[in-house]
């Protein structure tokens, strides 16, 4: 009864994590479609400046024809800001805000999970000779220099976004973390061990088969530092385990792979409150 309440349980949650990825990758893709649209707008309203200045330049008194005029700095300094005030509101959907400052431009990254706000991190740029990063709150151990590094100078919406998907990851396992320890506490032994970035965990927890107790060792490793689901998940137990608990813990081990650490907490739950 157990296993077929479980196998229920993980086919719900399967249920639930395809439509919740479904949805994420329309939002991603409705994200995208935005701002491939100002993109366009953008190129346009530059390529239009620029045949304006050329019709203006190609005829000089009488109708001679002269050099094409060049656009001054001013009217460069008001295409940047322009392009810069696209682009934060483009932003401004992802969960990226900003403002300009008079050095450059100040971003506001908000993170969330479930749902759920989370924490915000702040990344002022200065646009000036060359866009470099004046001062953040983003924490050392994300890799904010390497990220810097490969996409700053060249792609800064990349920059954003690819900064944005490793801090909304980090916060997605710390609280998966934190919601476990906070809710479940009883179901584990002791603490959950981690590390900074939150992206190995290791815990303790119990497993009941036939009258008896057994631990089970748990080991989650997040390869993808972009996602706050785990890529490999170690299950251990001691020498003297039945063997039918080899079974529970490949299920078990399908479940952390799929589901919030903490949601897979609460099927335990639901699954034990059903036997009772």
């Amino acid at each position: 009864g157990v296993f077929a309440h479980l196998e229920m349980l993980e086919a719900r949650a399967h249920e639930a994590a395809v439509k919740q990825e479904e949805m994420e990758q329309q939002e991603e893709k409705l994200a995208r479609l935005r701002a491939r649209v100002e993109e366009l707008r953008l190129q346009r309203d530059e390529l239009r400046a620029k045949v304006d200045l050329q019709e203006k330049g190609q005829l000089g008194k009488e109708g001679v024809v002269s050099k094409p005029a060049q656009p001054s700095a001013r009217a460069v300094l008001e295409w940047k800001i322009k392009s810069i005030k696209a682009m934060l509101e483009v932003f401004y959907l992802t969960g990226i805000s900003g403002k300009l400052t008079k050095q450059g431009v100040c971003f506001c990254i908000s993170t969330a999970y479930e749902g759920t706000y989370l924490d915000s991190y702040y990344l002022d740029l200065l646009t000036k000779p060359e866009v470099q990063i004046y001062r953040h709150s983003v924490p050392v151990f994300i890799p904010l220099q390497q990220i810097a590094k490969k996409y700053l100078q060249t792609d800064i919406r990349r920059f954003l976004s690819v900064l944005y998907d490793h801090l909304n990851a980090y916060v997605g396992r710390r609280y998966q973390a934190e919601q476990l320890q906070e809710h479940f506490s009883d179901q584990i032994e002791g603490t959950v061990q981690r590390n900074s970035l939150c992206n190995l965990l290791v815990f303790n927890y119990n497993v009941s088969c036939k009258s008896r107790t057994f631990p089970f060792n748990v080991r989650l490793l997040y390869g993808d530092l972009c996602c706050s689901l785990p890529t490999e998940v170690v299950i251990s137990c001691t020498p003297n385990a039945p063997a039918s608990l080899a079974e529970t813990a490949a299920a078990h081990s399908d479940l952390f792979r799929r589901v919030a650490l903490h949601r897979v907490f609460g099927f335990f739950s639901s699954a034990e409150g059903s036997v009772d």
